[in-house]
C-alpha cells in the first residue's frame, strides 16, 4: 500500500555549469516593478538578458509558476524552469515561500528524473527548505493502475546552495528526506480505495512496513476489543463486515525524557452509518482514517530521526458502515474506561472511537496527549479546507500552532466554550454524542474532553487537532500539496516531538 518512490537529495555549490540535468530550475520573484530572477547561478550578461526577457515571456514570479524554456549555454541541463516564488523581496523570501516554489516545480517537472535546484538558498534552513520542498512535491499515486502513469516523479534533486560545505547541511537533508517520506506515505495510505484498505489490513500495513524500524506493534482485534470494553470502537465497526482494531505503536528510545502519546481516527470509509450521509461526495469518505495515517507516519518520522522521546501511537481503525448490527440512534455505548455514551447520530462516530483511544493512552500517564482527526464538517466551515483548528489544553494547543507555522501548515487556536458542555448532556447517558449545532467543531472537543485522564489529579495537557479540510484536497493541486491526500500534520507533529525533546 506504501508505494511512494524514494528521493536522492545532494547539495552542491552554486557553480552548477558542468551538472548535467533533465531540469534546473531558478527562481522569480513578483517584485513591485515587475517579475526578478533572484540567486541567478549564470554570468553578469546572461542573467541580464533573462531578466530583459521575463515580461516578453509572460513570466510574473506568481507563486505555483512554472515557466519552461531550452536551457541556456551556460548549464548542462536540457530544460530552464522559471519557478514563481510569490510576492516577497529577495531578502525577506521565507522559507515557506522556498518550500513552496520547489514542491510546486517538483510536482510540475513529472518526467524529468534529475533536476537541479537554484533556488535562493544561502543558509542551510533555506537549503533545507528547497529539499523538503522538493521530498514533498516530487509524489504520484499509481497503486490502482493497470499501467502507471509515463510521467514519473522526480527522483534525483540537486540543491545549488552557498551552504553546499556547511556540516549541518548534511542532517537537514536527511530530515527533510524523512520528512518527505513520511508525508508522501501518508498520503499513500489515505488514497488507497477503501476495499483494499481496512481496519485488518489497515492494522497488518502498519506491522509490516515497520519491520525494520525500532517499533513495537501491537494489533488488538474485535475479541480483545470486545473483552476489554471498547465500546466505541465496537460501536461504531459493528454494522462493518471488517471488523475494528486498535492499533499500539511504541517508539521507546533509552534516556528519553519525555512520552508524548498521540491517538488518530481510523474510520476507513464512512457511510455514516444509519444516519447515512448524502451520495454525493461519499466517495471521498476513504480520508476519514487520515488521522491514524498521520499519527503512524509521523511516529515512523520521529523513530528514524531518533528523537529522544518515547512517543506512543494509538490507531482507532473501525469502518462506519450501516447494517444489521449497526449502532442505532437512541443506543447507548459502554467506553473504554466505564463512561456511556447516547448515540444521537451514528454519523457523529469519530469521536466514539476517539474516546476509548484517549481513555487508553491516558492510562499510561503521557506528559502530553494528542489527538488528530478528520472529525467535524463545521472545521471547514470555520476554517476553510488548508487551516486546521486546534483545541484543549492552553499551553499545549498553541504549542502545536506554533509548531505548524514553523513548518509552514496552517493552523488556527480555537476555544472550547464553557457553555457547549451542558449540550452533550444526555436524558440517559454520561454523555450524548453531539449538542449545539452551531461551533460543532468546539463541541466535538468539549465531548473528547471528557476523556482525556488525570496523572495524580491533574489532567493531562492535551490538544485535539481537526484536520478534516487539509488533510483531504479535491480542488486543484497547489504548492507542494497534490489531489487527494495531503500529509496534513505530520511535519507539525514530528516538529512538536522535536522541541519536547529539546525541552522546548
Amino acid at each position: 500500500m506504501i508505494n511512494s518512490m524514494d528521493l536522492k537529495l545532494t547539495a552542491v555549490s552554486t557553480d552548477i555549469k558542468r551538472i548535467g540535468a533533465d531540469a534546473l530550475v531558478v527562481g522569480v520573484v513578483k517584485g513591485t516593478d515587475g517579475p526578478v530572477l533572484v540567486a541567478s547561478p549564470f554570468s553578469a550578461k546572461v542573467t541580464e538578458t533573462l531578466q530583459n526577457s521575463l515580461a516578453a515571456l509572460n513570466i510574473t514570479g506568481a507563486a505555483d509558476e512554472l515557466v519552461r524554456l531550452p536551457a541556456t549555454a551556460e548549464t548542462k541541463a536540457q530544460l530552464l524552469a522559471f519557478a514563481g516564488l510569490g510576492s516577497f523581496e529577495e531578502s525577506t523570501l521565507s522559507t515557506e515561500a522556498l518550500r513552496r516554489a520547489a514542491g510546486s516545480a517538483a510536482r510540475q517537472l513529472a518526467g524529468a528524473s534529475t533536476v537541479v535546484f537554484a533556488l535562493p538558498a544561502a543558509t542551510v534552513d533555506q537549503a533545507a527548505a528547497v529539499a523538503e520542498g522538493v521530498a514533498l512535491g516530487a509524489y504520484q499515486f499509481n497503486s490502482h493502475r493497470s499501467t502507471p502513469a509515463t510521467k514519473v516523479p522526480v527522483s534525483e534533486a540537486i540543491i545549488a546552495t552557498a551552504a553546499s560545505a556547511d556540516k549541518a547541511l548534511p542532517a537537514a537533508l536527511k530530515r527533510a528526506a524523512i520528512l518527505g517520506r513520511a508525508v508522501r506515505a501518508t498520503r499513500d495510505l489515505v488514497n488507497v480505495a477503501p476495499n483494499v484498505l481496512y481496519p485488518a489490513t489497515f492494522a497488518q500495513e502498519v506491522k509490516d512496513s515497520v519491520k525494520s524500524q525500532p517499533l513495537k506493534v501491537t494489533i488488538f482485534d474485535e475479541k480483545k476489543l470486545e473483552k476489554d470494553g471498547y465500546g466505541g470502537l465496537m460501536g461504531v465497526g459493528g454494522g462493518s463486515e471488517r471488523k475494528p482494531r486498535m492499533v499500539k505503536v511504541e517508539y521507546s528510545p533509552t534516556k528519553a525524557a519525555k512520552h508524548l502519546a498521540l491517538v488518530g481516527k481510523g474510520i476507513t470509509f464512512d457511510t455514516g452509518g444509519i444516519s447515512i450521509k448524502p451520495a454525493a461526495g461519499m466517495h471521498a469518505m476513504k480520508c476519514d482514517m487520515a488521522g491514524a495515517a498521520t499519527v503512524f507516519q509521523a511516529i515512523v518520522a520521529i523513530a528514524e530521526l531518533g528523537l529522544p522521546i518515547k512517543v506512543t501511537g494509538w490507531l482507532c481503525l473501525a469502518e462506519n458502515m450501516p447494517g444489521g448490527a449497526s449502532t442505532r440512534p437512541g443506543d447507548v455505548l459502554t467506553m473504554f474506561g466505564g463512561k456511556t455514551v447516547e448515540v444521537l447520530n451514528t454519523d457523529a462516530e469519530g469521536r466514539l472511537v476517539m474516546a476509548d483511544g484517549l481513555v487508553a493512552a491516558s492510562a499510561e500517564n503521557p506528559d502530553a496527549l494528542i489527538d488528530v482527526a478528520t472529525l467535524t464538517g463545521a472545521q471547514m466551515v470555520a476554517l476553510g479546507l488548508r487551516t486546521a483548528g486546534v483545541m484543549g489544553d492552553a499551553t499545549l494547543r498553541d504549542a502545536v500552532v506554533a509548531a505548524a507555522d514553523k513548518v509552514g501548515e496552517a493552523a488556527w487556536a480555537m476555544p472550547m466554550p464553557e457553555e457547549l458542555r451542558p449540550t452533550i448532556d444526555s436524558q440517559v447517558a454520561d454523555l450524548a454524542n453531539i449538542g449545539e449545532r452551531m461551533g460543532g467543531m468546539m463541541t466535538a472537543a468539549v465531548f473528547l474532553n471528557e476523556f482525556v485522564g488525570e496523572t495524580d489529579g491533574v489532567k493531562i495537557p492535551w490538544a485535539h487537532v481537526d484536520i478534516a479540510g487539509p488533510a483531504f484536497n479535491e480542488q486543484a493541486p497547489f504548492g507542494y500539496t497534490h489531489k487527494n491526500g495531503t500529509g496534513s500534520s505530520v511535519r507539525t507533529l514530528v516538529a512538536l516531538a522535536e522541541d519536547m525533546a529539546t525541552g522546548k
